[in-house]
């Protein structure tokens, strides 16, 4: 008998991939999700959330319909979240109650109804900085940036005696170091899973995201994925805004490519336990990433704004090791970057989207969280 997997979050952005994903695996699929208006505007079902998953609306805190949803299932995936760092750092409880509260609520309920396994979405987040290598080979785990100041040209994180460092993919085994509330509420969201699974006899598996993208992201939506910002922005002829110099480096995974490793944690035993990075392996700059998305929406001729200043919470390099998801979970992404643009751009020019960046710009500024 095919199981039935809950996915909380289900009618998001990438809830909707992995919805699609269970669903050609044969799985039964049911949402809960509450269609909040910052990111499903009219609260209407997503047209492309498929017509075979069961939609529950209701908030993830709310546990009697949590509970209910509960009933009859084998498994949880847990994506329901606030998503965005730079906002986490003003609607603080809003975002501490959805992700942390929002969680705990979901395990609480999943004591009276045990699954085979919950896995839950994490973040690169979590990791701060990511790691880096010094001038005589020796890695470092613990790199600070200097507090932001106006008119700063010196972006790098630098060593303990000042010399300059060198990013390298991040592995797991990095401590975090958690520079923004959102990630401080990811890091409660996996270790939570974990302690509450264990303690209950649940199996459980953490994912750490890194950058998500795709077609089906909420272009209007000003603190998703930097993609969907960029692309809101050229759709409405406007120039995408670049925070800092844009040569911050980032690992973009297709969204396709995530809803795999989502159905490949839910299915293989040697999982259990596990925390995995899922990303692309390679790394871009912020910039590298605005030309190349210009160039596929044949919208060269709009130059990016680089507003050389920087966001509290914001982190310089972090780019992905993903040889532990490939030997544990079998799983490496198979979607070109250069090819998925062109994917994003079509899917994109049938869109519409309300500019909303300059207003998210200036609520940080207002609160001195932009220098």
């Amino acid at each position: 008998m095919a199981e039935t997997i809950l996915i909380t979050g289900g009618a998001g952005f990438i809830g909707r991939a992995v919805c699609r994903e269970l669903l050609e695996r044969g799985y039964n699929v049911r949402v809960l999700d509450a269609l909040i208006p910052q990111v499903h505007p009219g609260q209407a079902r997503p047209a492309d959330l498929p017509a075979e998953a069961k939609l529950i609306q209701a908030d993830i805190r709310d546990a009697d319909a949590v509970c209910r949803a509960l009933e009859g299932l084998d498994g949880v995936i847990h994506l329901a979240a606030e998503v965005g760092v730079g906002q986490s750092m003003y609607e603080v409880e809003r975002y501490t109650s959805v992700n942390d509260v929002g969680t705990a609520v979901l395990l609480e309920q999943l004591i009276h109804r045990p699954v085979r396994r919950v896995v839950t979405a994490s973040s690169m987040s979590i990791y701060g900085e990511g790691l880096y290598r010094d001038a005589s080979g020796k890695l470092v785990e613990d790199a600070v940036r200097r507090p932001l100041r106006q008119g700063q040209a010196e972006w790098n994180p630098r060593g303990a005696d000042g010399e300059p460092l060198t990013p390298v993919a991040t592995p797991e085994w990095k401590r975090p170091s958690l520079s923004s509330i959102y990630a401080l509420n990811k890091y409660v969201q996996e270790q939570s899973t974990h302690i509450m699974a264990g303690a209950y006899g649940i199996e459980s598996v953490c994912l750490r995201l890194f950058n998500v993208y795709g077609p089906g992201q909420a272009l209007s939506n000003p603190y998703t994925g930097v993609l969907a910002i960029f692309a809101s922005r050229l759709l409405n002829g406007q120039p995408p805004l670049i925070f800092e110099d844009g040569e911050q480096r980032r690992d973009f995974v297709q969204v396709e490519d995530v809803a795999r490793a989502f159905a490949e944690a839910l299915a293989r035993p040697e999982a259990a336990g596990g925390t995995f990075n899922i990303g692309s392996g390679q790394d871009r700059s912020v910039n590298e990433v605005a030309s190349a998305l210009a160039r596929a929406m044949g919208r060269e001729e709009i130059e990016p704004e680089v507003v050389r200043k920087g966001r509290a919470g914001d982190i310089r390099h972090c780019f992905c090791d993903p040889s532990m998801a490939r030997e544990r979970l079998g799983f490496e992404a198979r979607k070109s970057f250069e090819e998925s643009l062109g994917e994003l751009a079509e899917w994109v020019s049938h869109q519409t989207a309300e500019d909303r960046v300059a207003t998210a710009r200036s609520e940080l500024e207002m609160r001195g969280l932009v220098a």
